[in-house]
């Protein structure tokens, strides 16, 4: 359930025009870190740790980068 806050600003990001969007997502995009994961990185991340617990992964020193 999202809160009251979030609810009004949905509803108003709503009644915005397309032509305006871009630029509420650039603005709302200031006020999140740059390092914070999103759920398509913590997909990543965790499928990583499977593949390497799997032993499906090469050590840097096993590939030949000539």
């Amino acid at each position: 359930m999202m809160s009251p806050v979030k609810n009004q600003l949905v509803d108003l990001i709503d009644c915005l025009p397309e032509e305006e969007l871009l630029l509420l997502l650039e603005i709302a995009r200031r006020f999140v870190p740059d390092d914070l994961a999103t759920p398509d990185d913590l997909a990543a991340i965790e499928a990583a740790r499977s593949e390497y617990e799997a032993g499906e992964t090469l050590s840097h020193s096993a590939i030949d980068w000539d």
